[in-house]
């Protein structure tokens, strides 16, 4: 499966991004999802995870309550509606795919990803 994010952007703290992951493939729902988020000079971190059916997702806690992941799965496509935005948000992020029935919170889980989305959070 081939992943493209897409969505980024700068935004002032406190605004709101919508990131979107479309999928090649015809096995999308078959997969879980995952957005991943790195910042410069870290590590990459992991952000939230959906199911392949969308009845069950995980988050960081850095991004509970203001981070929602979902997908459509006729679209394949996968969101990450990001509200209430803070510098520390600010990251390349990106997404992930494993065909598997359950959800992994670490990349290496993961065996396919996209190019990234560049997030910029201004204070």
């Amino acid at each position: 499966v081939q992943l493209q994010a897409s969505g980024g952007g700068l935004v002032q703290a406190g605004g709101s991004l919508r990131l979107s992951c479309a999928a090649s493939g015809r096995t999308f729902s078959s997969y879980a999802m995952g957005w991943f988020r790195q910042a410069p000079g870290k590590e990459r971190d992991f952000v939230a995870a959906i199911s392949w059916t969308g009845a069950t997702t995980y988050y960081a806690d850095s991004v509970k309550g203001r981070f929602t992941i979902s997908r459509d799965n006729a679209k394949n496509t996968v969101y990450l509606q990001m509200n209430s935005l803070k510098p520390e948000d600010t990251a390349v992020y990106y997404c992930a795919a494993r065909r598997t029935i359950f959800l992994f919170t670490t990349g290496a889980e993961y065996n396919y990803w996209g190019q990234g989305t560049q997030v910029t959070v201004s204070s």
